[in-house]
């Protein structure tokens, strides 16, 4: 006679119980009987009004089915759904419509039920809940909303989390849409001239906007965002966020609340607040809510529909890096400090806006920053303010250039001196006087590729022999997204496809290759964080000869490639064959290896 399986184990409507809870992961095979009795008998008194699954999550026990993961919150919420036939959902509060949300239903009935409204149509409302099997509000919600109620599961402990912050934000909100505080001043935006006498603008010291700019900067730190935009358009402002290299947009604001915002901000960053006609630059230095100092610097630019502001923010983890935390090889790193290490001469590093020039330029000046040495720097904008360094601002209303920042800082008994970017020729040379006097320099360019270098140097007009005598060495670099460690899965790549990718150089084509796939680490991006490429251009003997009033740069590159210059492209694809990026990745920033 066979045997009859287990009846599956369902709980009765309502409440999730911490007995039912352990009854149906033991039912379902994914917990030792033992262990669920063991918890339960030392939680059953237990008056803390903990969700279950936060209770069994805390344990941090594996699952017993392969391959037997972690039994997380967020993997038991995954469960419960599945166990409820219903859909799971990851609360992402960047992707929330606070102001259409918060009005399904009141923040005192949502907290009561331990539901969150999600996202709101003309004929339905998708509401989040920990308690699947507890249904009985649902009718009631239905006919009063007239709308139908689609119910998902989300994590209990993102619920109480967001819940009071979704409708803290959409409370400050519309309490600063309806404030009457403050008047016009000036004309913000150019299609304002007919609306103006209806225009009310916001205190930028309301509390309702205060709120608003925390919230901003809270979330802005916990996404991981290098950059926040506030962009006025015609009827409402635009809040975006740049993550590893890539704009999201967050949420639209009125037109008057974001005036507000960035009144508030230029506030907080010391800036001229009546000022709207031309641009600014400021900077804030504030703490997250687990006391990391953050700085954050300020830009604003009038537009046609008025400010924008655009805030860069910088982690002093940015500092701490070391070279192969950045993405460099052994031999690179090895390289690097071969050439920040000698004692005089010009080191420069050249990629577009966004390459990471001034992260690598922060790191290595932090290494070489000891108590025996003057670290001296000339930047427009000075980036982050370091103690270490002694940081001195471009200011062109006052005549102070690069170049006379340059010549003085020659007079302040410098080791290291760092000029932000060197733009003209008196720039050029001036730095190049200071490698010439027993001085290590380093500095930026804007060039495409690390030979190129050499030739903008000429072209500015700097002299041939100049170069010879005073540059060590040459690095281009870009910014690639690597990907997720999470959820990363491998691929296989065809040997024409490899072809086609590393042209004529000889790399092996992988057995292996990763693509992005998505999942809650990355925000289903496939990415998380970004790494360098870099190209090494040394400035040798037989090099030198090629640089001369009419270099040709083909045969400067072809040279360099000869010598083991490995291309920007090249050292990408070491990467994709490392598992660290994508193909896609590095086609979008690195130059092909030949002209």
């Amino acid at each position: 006679m066979s045997q009859q399986p287990a009846p599956i184990f369902q709980p009765a409507p309502g409440r999730l119980s911490l007995g039912d809870a352990l009854r149906m992961l033991v039912n379902d095979g994914l917990l030792h009987k033992l262990q669920a009795e063991q918890l339960y008998k030392d939680r059953r008194f237990d008056s803390s009004n903990l969700h279950p699954l936060i209770v069994i999550g805390e344990q941090k026990w594996k699952n017993l089915t392969t391959p037997n993961k972690l039994l997380s919150i967020e993997a038991l919420t995954v469960w419960l759904a599945k166990r409820a036939e219903l859909e799971y959902y990851h609360i992402d509060p960047l992707k929330l419509d606070f102001g259409s949300i918060a009005q399904v239903i009141s923040k005192a009935y949502a907290e009561r039920l331990k539901i969150m409204p999600i996202k709101v149509s003309n004929n339905e409302a998708i509401i989040a809940t920990a308690e699947p099997f507890f249904t009985e509000w649902i009718p009631d919600l239905e006919r009063i909303l007239r709308l139908k109620i689609r119910l998902v599961v989300a994590n209990p402990r993102e619920i109480n989390r967001h819940l009071p912050e979704v409708y803290n934000l959409a409370n400050s909100i519309n309490l600063a849409n309806t404030a009457k505080a403050g008047q016009v001043i000036g004309v913000q935006n150019l299609e304002q001239l007919v609306e103006l006498g209806k225009n009310k603008n916001l205190d930028a010291n309301e509390q309702h906007v205060v709120n608003i700019v925390d919230w901003l900067f809270k979330y802005a730190f916990e996404q991981r965002a290098s950059d926040i935009h506030l962009e006025p358009r015609r009827t409402m402002g635009i809040l975006r966020f740049r993550i590893d290299g890539v704009l999201h947009q967050v949420y639209q604001l009125p037109t008057a609340i974001m005036n507000a915002i960035t009144s508030r901000i230029k506030l907080l960053g010391r800036m001229d607040m009546v000022e709207k006609r031309r641009p600014q630059d400021g900077r804030i230095k504030t703490l997250t809510d687990e006391g990391e100092e953050i700085e954050l610097r300020l830009s604003t630019m009038p537009t046609a529909f008025g400010e924008k502001l655009v805030m860069r923010i910088f982690t002093p983890e940015i500092l701490v890096k070391d070279f192969i935390e950045l993405g460099f090889s052994s031999h690179q790193a090895q390289q690097w400090k071969k050439w920040t290490q000698t004692p005089n001469g010009i080191v420069l590093v050249t990629g577009p806006t966004g390459s990471g020039k001034t992260t690598t330029l922060y790191s290595t000046l932090k290494l070489l920053a000891t108590p025996e040495v003057n670290v001296c720097t000339i930047e427009d904008p000075i980036e982050m303010v370091e103690p270490a360094f002694n940081q001195m601002q471009v200011q062109q209303n006052i005549g102070l250039s690069f170049a006379d920042g340059v010549r003085t800082l020659l007079r302040q008994d410098p080791d290291i001196i760092m000029v932000g970017e060197i733009r003209d020729v008196e720039t050029a040379e001036m730095a190049i006087q200071a490698a010439l006097t027993g001085h290590l320099v380093l500095s930026t360019l804007h060039t495409n590729d690390a030979p190129s270098a050499v030739t903008r140097l000429l072209d500015l007009g700097v002299a041939p022999y100049l170069i010879h005598s005073a540059v060590i060495g040459i690095m281009a670099q870009r910014l690639v997204r690597t990907l997720c460690t999470h959820c990363k899965t491998p691929s296989t790549i065809t040997q024409s496809r490899w072809d086609e990718l590393i042209g004529a150089w000889k790399l092996p084509k992988p057995k292996q290759i990763h693509v992005a796939n998505g999942c809650l680490e990355c925000r289903m991006t496939g990415y998380r964080g970004r790494s360098g490429i870099y190209e090494m251009l040394s400035i040798d003997s037989t090099l030198k000869k090629l640089i001369t009033h009419d270099a040709d740069l083909v045969s400067i590159k072809a040279l360099a490639y000869k010598q083991g210059m490995q291309p920007l492209m090249i050292n990408g694809a070491e990467k994709i064959a490392a598992g660290i990026t994508t193909i896609e990745e590095l086609l979008k920033v690195a130059p092909p290896p030949m002209d």
